[in-house]
């Protein structure tokens, strides 16, 4: 029955907005979220909850319970509960998941349109935002063949991620590592022991307290790809260029910059 656990409203507001993020209408999000609150609740006791229409309600509860998300006892009045939040949380997982592996085939299956430009051989762009920057460089340590050049200066972006990705490059590549700090050199020394770990001589990577930008990484990938990002020391947003070609200016400067504190037989721009 109705129970005295209530959200607050700025709480409610951000589960139902991050379930229609998950796919979910509306209704449907505010009905679960409401569901979450009390262990049976009536359709009555839902509207009244969720603030969702009564009317409106029978019809969210039939596509939570069709998603598997919500159980219905069919009494007089009907009882209705949401299904264990750790097993909501894998349906929705499994739902979302579905849906991503569904639009890359579709996207894949999409013929490319006929153009006549000319192949490009070298290219730069520009990428905003920690989290697609960290994809991005995750994706080009998966496809790395040969080298990899990494120079960090920003504690706070070594992640496990970051770090497992450069231990399966190690494997199959040399992999150089350069850091500010001795910390850094010695945490990487210490979880990376394939990789070839040394302090960065680049001191402007040194940012002090009156930068208001910083350097945060800098990426070279079989000495053809690169990707440099910055780091705004007051808000924490990143934003990146990304390079790719061997006759790419950007590409040849950031190779010799990057090669300073390197031993002279591991210089990727010999």
């Amino acid at each position: 029955m109705v129970g005295t656990l209530w959200l607050r409203p700025t709480k409610k507001k951000e589960a139902a907005g991050l379930l229609q993020q998950l796919g979910l209408k509306e209704y449907e999000a505010k009905c679960f979220v409401a569901l979450t609150q009390v262990e049976t609740a009536t359709a009555k006791e839902i509207s009244e909850i969720a603030d969702v229409p009564r009317t409106r309600v029978y019809d969210a509860i039939r596509v939570l319970e069709a998603q598997g998300l919500v159980e219905i006892q069919h009494s007089n009045p009907r009882q209705y509960r949401g299904v264990p939040l750790e097993e909501a949380a894998q349906t929705l997982r499994r739902q979302y998941e579905s849906r991503i592996d569904e639009l890359q085939e579709t996207l894949d299956a999409i013929e490319p349109a006929d153009t006549a430009d000319e192949p490009v051989t070298h290219e730069v762009w520009s990428l905003s935002g920690r989290d697609g920057i960290t994809s991005r460089t995750l994706q080009l340590l998966d496809d790395t063949e040969t080298e990899v050049v990494f120079v960090i200066s920003d504690e706070s972006l070594v992640t496990d991620e970051l770090v497992e990705a450069l231990t399966e490059c190690a494997d199959r590549a040399d992999v150089i590592i350069g850091t500010v700090t001795a910390g850094l050199h010695d945490e990487f020394r210490e979880r990376i022991p394939g990789a070839e770990v040394f302090v960065s001589e680049l001191e402007w990577l040194h940012a002090d307290g009156e930068d208001e930008v910083a350097i945060g990484r800098m990426l070279l990938v079989d000495e053809d790809t690169i990707l440099l990002s910055s780091v705004d020391t007051t808000s924490g947003e990143e934003k990146a260029i990304f390079g790719r070609g061997f006759q790419n200016g950007l590409v040849v400067i950031t190779r010799r910059l990057m090669a300073t504190g390197l031993l002279p037989f591991r210089d990727p721009s010999q």
